[in-house]
């Protein structure tokens, strides 16, 4: 048997509305190493977004450092699979990795190619051992697939768009001839009838969001990948990108891990998880969630997407039961107040009481009667580096031309991002 852990959209470094997630961050990798060890874990794999940024602090950089560092210390024979995600630099991921080659840990930021335009899929191919050393599984190492990676990708965001209309969309093509040539290499390998593990990160067909905190990739929705992407003889496919854990459709061995910590307020009720797979002989696969303790909790009043009047939000707030814990590790918050007309002083009511409480006030999101949302939610408590750069590009167009972003300019600004990503 083989007992791997897989985990995903780390996002070290991540503030949430200024405010650094570092401790929280922490105690989940302090906590991911005893569970490892406590379980006697093979394999460890993090399918992308290990990084909230292309150019992480040095202090995210250090994190995820120490933890390799400590893992491979506590468990010596533990296999190591980090593949980079949309968020990630590929060429910063790969820097170090003949440094922890050596140390057992398998690092694949992004495609390589040789002059000739060879993809080296001998990188992607890594062995996964089971306590003895015997190889049991093979893992195609598959990272963040860029426009630039696909080889079918020739056209515009104008003719994509187009393709998808008529069910022959290069980019899913290019999607499935680079997974087809994986597991094709994967195949040679596993000679002697070990399992086939596959990674991705990516969105696929019907997967539930969090819109939030996740960066729509490949051009948006509209490029959701299709189940039909990982062959049936793959015993797991280990998916990053989408916070909420889930599984793909009916498929029980296709699955998100999700984050470890709740990256906005919309993720609050998630039950954020890692996920234990035991892979035996023959077909067996079995699938544990471990829930992950939640080291700072998240409160949102009212507990919902809705907004609530003013007096209603103060009287929740007013009959809040908190423990009186340190400053860093004190409950992050978000109100939500429905407004009959704009209060000047709202603010200043409200820090009043919070003025009483053991809380760190993150976010006042106000609407109007009448509205789903007010324009002063931007003046009051949106900060430009809290915004995706498709929200701001989104805004200043509907504010120039007082429509809707069309579809395909929606797609050529995420081409265009994509780019300036991939360069980083």
């Amino acid at each position: 048997m083989l007992r791997l852990f897989h985990t995903a959209d780390w996002h070290l470094g991540h503030h949430l509305h200024g405010v650094s997630r570092q401790l929280e961050h922490q105690q989940f990798l302090d906590w991911l190493l005893l569970e490892m060890y406590s379980k006697q874990a093979d394999a460890l794999i993090v399918a992308g977004d290990i990084f909230d940024s292309a150019n992480p602090s040095s202090v995210a950089q250090s994190q995820l450092y120490d933890f390799l560092v400590k893992a491979k210390a506590r468990l010596p024979n533990l296999d190591i699979v980090l593949v980079g995600g949309n968020h990630d630099s590929a060429s910063r991921l790969d820097a170090p990795s003949p440094i922890l080659n050596a140390l057992g840990v398998t690092v694949v930021g992004g495609l390589s190619r040789d002059d000739q335009g060879n993809i080296d899929w001998q990188r992607l191919l890594v062995p996964l051992t089971n306590a003895s050393g015997e190889v049991k599984a093979w893992c195609g190492a598959m990272p963040f697939l860029r426009n630039a990676d696909l080889p079918t990708i020739a056209a515009s965001a104008m003719e994509q768009i187009q393709a998808v209309e008529q069910d022959t969309d290069p980019l899913i093509s290019g999607m499935k001839t680079l997974y087809a040539e994986l597991f094709a290499q994967l195949q040679q390998k596993a000679s002697n009838g070990e399992r086939l593990i596959l990674t991705g990160h990516c969105y696929m067909v019907n997967g539930a969001v969090s819109e939030l905190s996740e960066r729509k990739i490949l051009g948006g929705n509209q490029h959701a990948l299709p189940v039909e992407l990982f062959p049936d003889d793959i015993a797991y496919v280990a998916l990053g990108h989408l916070h909420l854990a889930q599984k793909v459709g009916t498929q029980q061995h296709i699955r998100y891990s999700g984050s470890p910590i709740p990256l906005s307020f919309d993720e609050t009720d998630y039950a954020h998880q890692v996920l234990q797979v035991d892979v035996r002989s023959g077909q067996s696969v079995e699938t544990v969630a471990v829930k992950i303790p939640r080291s700072v909790q998240l409160l949102r009043i009212p507990n919902s997407k809705d907004f609530a009047v003013l007096s209603e939000v103060i009287g929740q707030l007013e009959n809040l039961i908190l423990d009186d814990l340190p400053v860093e590790q004190r409950p992050l918050l978000e109100l939500r107040i429905c407004l009959e007309k704009p209060e000047p002083g709202l603010r200043r009511q409200i820090e009043e009481v919070i003025a009483k409480l053991p809380v760190r006030l993150l976010k006042i999101s106000t609407a109007y009667s009448g509205s789903e949302r007010s324009l002063a939610d931007l003046k009051i408590e949106e900060r430009l580096e809290e915004l995706q750069p498709l929200d701001v590009f989104q805004r200043c167009y509907q504010n120039k031309y007082e429509r809707e972003v069309p579809d395909n300019m929606n797609a050529l600004f995420n081409e265009l991002v994509e780019s300036l990503q991939g360069t980083e």
